[in-house]
């Protein structure tokens, strides 16, 4: 096992960061010596990321924390392509207003991580649509087209995966590796760049760029990938039943967020505590030490902390409060997530399918009717096994709510609007 000098590496590799490095003692010497530059790419495919993406905001935190500089590069240019890698079919291509209002959105997220401002070890967020959009097609061919080799990009797993299926992969899409790559580069001519960071789908991409910058003149460059996560059981991270574990509190709540970590599998909680919170190693390895029922109060302590950076200590406590009440008391916390539905809505009647639907705890009336009949829907606390029950003003209680639930740990209030 490598002992990097670095406090960087030293904390990555600790925590369970590393999947690969392109070379570990030269990148060690550099973050060693100096105060270095590294980046993180993220797509602005929605409004915002999600909890998925999470891995790779608390790699550059730890890169600030530790004395250097890292880039949040929003992708302003590549988004207009969309990284094909892994991927089954082509991304829909979007509008470059929908692309900077997603990325308008997503940056919200990122000074709860990361310092930014003009020192040298600030952080920065570029947008790649500032070098990547106003290119000459023609110099791009000739000065930087020419260093790549088709036959070696077709050698890389994120292309030969879409080729062995028989699935189409356009002429756009194989460009994305080389405007990827061209980023490492123009990041290292104008900030003094060193080192791209990814997951470790993204390896070929990032080697591409340190080819590229060795033939186009640049100092050495650096690949460091993550392990793309999965949970215990195989479930792909930043996913819930009820779809993406949203980062934007607009998108998703403090309390649902709280809740998607309070879930965490028991074999996966030493693990996320490292990855996801800056507990002190030594808590961590108290906390991982206990078993039995002492679990569930570890994966609180894992919730709200994960929760604190994201949303604020305040709300992620808050949040751990509403839980409880609601868990281990039984009452009707008013932090509970609610909807409102209008008040002739609900005096008429609304099918008990339309509000799971319209209550967000299922994406169709299809799935809404499987929930029901699973015995898991619950009205007031009563389970219902009706898919025709019609719900209406007579459900509301006395605390003016009515109680909607789906299994033990999903309630949503619904209040009659006026």
């Amino acid at each position: 096992m490598t002992e990097f000098k670095s406090d960087f590496l030293r904390t990555l590799k600790e925590r369970g960061f590393i999947h690969q490095i392109s070379d570990e003692s030269g990148l060690d010497d550099l973050f060693a010596k100096e105060t270095a530059t590294a980046y993180i790419g993220f797509d602005p495919t929605a409004p915002s990321l999600h909890a998925g993406g999470l891995i790779q905001i608390m790699m550059l935190h730890w890169m600030q924390k530790t004395g250097h500089r890292p880039i949040s590069l929003m992708g302003g240019g590549t988004g207009m392509v969309g990284d094909p890698s892994f991927k089954d079919d082509a991304r829909q291509l979007m509008t470059i207003d929908t692309i900077e209002s997603n990325i308008a959105s997503i940056k919200r997220v990122f000074a709860n991580y990361l310092s930014y401002g003009e020192g040298p070890k600030d952080a920065m967020m570029i947008n790649n649509g500032d070098w990547l959009r106003d290119i000459n097609y023609l110099e791009f061919l000739r000065d930087v087209g020419r260093h790549f080799s088709v036959n070696r990009m077709l050698s890389f797993d994120s292309v030969k995966t879409r080729l062995d299926r028989e699935q189409s992969l356009s002429f756009l899409e194989f460009n994305y590796m080389i405007l990827q790559a061209y980023d490492f580069v123009e990041l290292n001519k104008r900030y003094g760049c060193r080192l791209q960071m990814g997951g470790s789908d993204q390896w070929g991409n990032i080697v591409n760029g340190i080819d590229l910058g060795h033939r186009m003149g640049t100092p050495q460059l650096y690949a460091l990938t993550s392990p793309l996560l999965t949970t215990a059981s195989g479930a792909k991270m930043g996913k819930s039943l009820n779809g993406a574990v949203w980062l934007n509190p607009d998108m998703l709540s403090a309390y649902d967020f709280w809740q998607y970590w309070r879930n965490t599998e028991d074999a996966d909680v030493s693990r996320f505590l490292k990855l996801y919170t800056t507990l002190p190693m030594d808590e961590i390895a108290r906390l991982s030490a206990l078993g039995g029922s002492e679990i569930n109060e570890v994966k609180k302590i894992l919730a709200t902390e994960v929760t604190a950076m994201l949303h604020g200590r305040e709300n992620a406590e808050q949040a751990a409060e509403t839980a409880r009440k609601t868990f281990e008391e039984g009452a009707l916390a008013d932090t509970l997530p609610s909807i409102d539905v209008p008040a002739a809505e609900l005096d008429a009647g609304i099918g008990l399918l339309a509000l799971i639907v319209k209550a967000g705890l299922a994406a169709s009336n299809g799935e809404a009717r499987r929930h029901v009949q699973g015995g898991a829907v619950r009205i007031n606390d009563a389970a219902i096994s009706d898919e025709r029950k019609v719900i209406g003003s007579g459900e509301i209680t006395a605390d003016g709510v009515i109680k909607l639930s789906l299994g033990k740990k999903k309630h949503i209030l619904i209040r009659r609007a006026a």
